[in-house]
């Protein structure tokens, strides 16, 4: 999740062809040909996508994230005490800082996610307006006081979901190998444009689905929905 347009995209933290075939206990579960194959179709996937996203003009990018920030406030109505894990923008990522900011003046509590060693997951440091940054791993501004916290709600960037409510990220991994740490498990939001719908992403078993997608056209579809 931290990361820059100016790096190469993280690695997974195994080869992709061996990414789905073992579970924690080193059981198969998926054919090698095909995680193989899964693979490669979301490389191909992602550079499309990506270049669909950044080719959306500004003040429409501008418009939905706007939209995206109202939606995600409804959803945030009735959550006690809310501390909501968001991301440092880029690549044409709906810029949600504004948002942060808004909320947290508002009593929400705003964590950014931090890569603290490589095939792990995630840790929450709290960010707060004008706090102090440095870069992360991969150059991406990142709170630079180990305030901790422990998200209720989590709002990933969606390269590119499907009617499912799964989310094809960047492929290093480091969001779903954080989901599947968390306990109690947060409330988990994908957030982007319409535009970057797909049929299927093919979900593997390490695969989490969002519990909402929220792309700021029509109404949020959530997977009870889908």
């Amino acid at each position: 999740m931290n990361r820059t347009a100016d790096e190469p995209l993280p690695r997974p933290a195994s080869s992709p062809c061996l990414a789905g075939e073992l579970d924690e206990r080193g059981a198969v579960v998926v054919d090698p040909e095909q995680a193989c194959d899964v693979a490669r179709w979301r490389k191909a996937q992602r550079e499309r996508l990506i270049g669909l996203r950044m080719a959306i003009p500004a003040i429409g990018r501008a418009l939905l994230t706007e939209r995206i920030g109202g939606q995600l406030e409804a959803l945030l109505t009735g959550i006690a005490a809310p501390i909501v894990s968001v991301y440092w923008p880029i690549r044409a990522e709906p810029d949600l800082r504004p948002w942060m900011a808004r909320v947290q003046a508002q009593g929400v509590r705003i964590a950014l996610p931090v890569v603290v060693v490589p095939a792990a997951p995630l840790e929450f440091r709290e960010w707060r307006p004008g706090c102090r940054m440095e870069h992360g791993v991969w150059k991406i501004p990142q709170p630079a006081d180990r305030d901790l916290l422990t998200p209720n709600v989590s709002i990933a960037p969606l390269v590119g979901y499907d009617s499912q409510c799964f989310r094809l990220g960047y492929g290093g991994g480091y969001f779903d190998r954080t989901l599947a740490a968390l306990v109690p498990r947060p409330l988990v939001v994908g957030v982007g444009y319409q535009a970057l719908t797909i049929a299927t992403i093919y979900p593997q078993p390490y695969d989490i689905p969002m519990d909402w997608i929220v792309t700021g056209a029509g109404e949020p579809t959530s997977r009870v929905q889908a």
